[in-house]
């Protein structure tokens, strides 16, 4: 059973069964019963990470799993980026065995507000797991108004009344740092995201306590900003380093794997090899950086226990009452693999 299948028995376009599916606007409610219902009478799930039953399930005990979408770093297709599509499955396991069900949750940014609360009200959860990657604490607000059992993840804003789970950003650029040093870096460039959140500006100040521990910093000239979610090569950087073919550092930091894969990838393209010339490192540990040729040498984010931790807080806070927010950091750990060097 296929979306177009769907389409053809409730005589809709494909566009309108995919809104329908996904609690999108754009279709009446009339028209997305229906959808739905056809959809349970053929045991079509629309996410791999439901069982069919867990979907179409209008009982309480539902988690919410809710991004917000933009065109920045977490656009309509996050859930193909290796980063979100590791810790919502990560999450799925942790729900598993507690009785809850998971509904994954796309929401434009845009319309926070009305979406959530059309979709809180046509399938209350019991509590939102919330994607913060690129939320402001204005838009977490709106969503701790809508849903009190919260617990945002990828983020944190210390002022706020919530619950917050995220990775020790400053903990793992400073690892990163210590790294290339210890290896006899001291000419060292920083890759940085074009679109700029939390984790990036808690990494960036990890990084240069590194350095400045050392009495390092980094050139000017030896900043480079690059797409978060692009993974080949890029031109603009390309064109940067070969106008200073004569006078590049010999390492390069990156703020995310990506972003990393994207610079090895360019560097090969110029005749730069890595990392007998340039070292690289980058940050998450994603799949595809023990794939990319050299293996990246990068931070890893532990996934599994940040979605543990997270999971673990909103059923406590559901089931117990407990309003007693914490905001938790979760330590990373170091992976050298082959992109990074003594400096020749």
């Amino acid at each position: 059973m296929r979306l177009d299948d769907i389409a053809k028995l409730a005589n809709v376009s494909k566009s309108a069964v995919s809104l329908a599916l996904n609690g999108k606007n754009g279709v009446s409610e009339e028209t997305r019963g229906k959808i739905v219902k056809i959809a349970q009478e053929h045991g079509y799930i629309p996410r791999p990470i439901l069982k069919a039953e867990q979907y179409f399930q209008t009982r309480n005990k539902l988690l919410r799993f809710v991004a917000c979408t933009n065109s920045g770093i977490v656009t309509e297709h996050y859930e193909s980026l290796p980063f979100f599509m590791e810790l919502i499955n990560n999450i799925d396991k942790q729900i598993n065995p507690s009785g809850y069900s998971l509904l994954v949750t796309s929401v434009d940014i845009n319309l926070l507000k009305e979406e959530l609360t059309r979709l809180e009200q046509e399938q209350p959860s019991s509590g939102i797991l919330l994607l913060g990657t690129n939320l402001t604490p204005e838009q977490i607000n709106i969503v701790s108004t809508i849903q009190r059992n919260l617990v945002v993840l990828d983020t944190c804003f210390e002022t706020l009344n919530t619950n917050f789970v995220v990775m020790n950003n400053v903990h793992g650029a400073y690892l990163a740092g210590k790294h290339l040093i210890e290896l006899g870096h001291s000419e060292i460039g920083y890759i940085k995201s074009s679109s700029r959140m939390y984790n990036f500006e808690m990494r960036k100040i990890g990084f240069l306590q590194s350095l400045n521990e050392h009495g390092l910093e980094i050139k000017n000239e030896n900043v480079f900003s690059l797409s978060p979610t692009t993974i080949s090569s890029q031109d603009v950087f390309i064109d940067k380093i070969k106008k200073r073919s004569n006078n590049l550092p010999t390492a390069l930091f990156c703020e995310a794997d990506y972003m990393a894969i994207s610079v090895i990838k360019s560097l090969v393209e110029l005749g730069i090899r890595v990392p007998d010339e340039i070292s690289v490192i980058g940050f998450d540990n994603i799949f595809e950086s023990q794939v990319i040729t050299p293996e990246l040498t990068t931070i890893h984010v532990k996934k599994e226990k940040m979605a543990a931790i997270a999971v673990e807080q909103l059923i406590n806070q559901i089931e117990n009452n407990d309003f007693d927010r914490m905001n938790m950091f979760i330590d990373t750990e170091l992976v050298v693999r082959k992109s990074s060097n003594l400096i020749n």
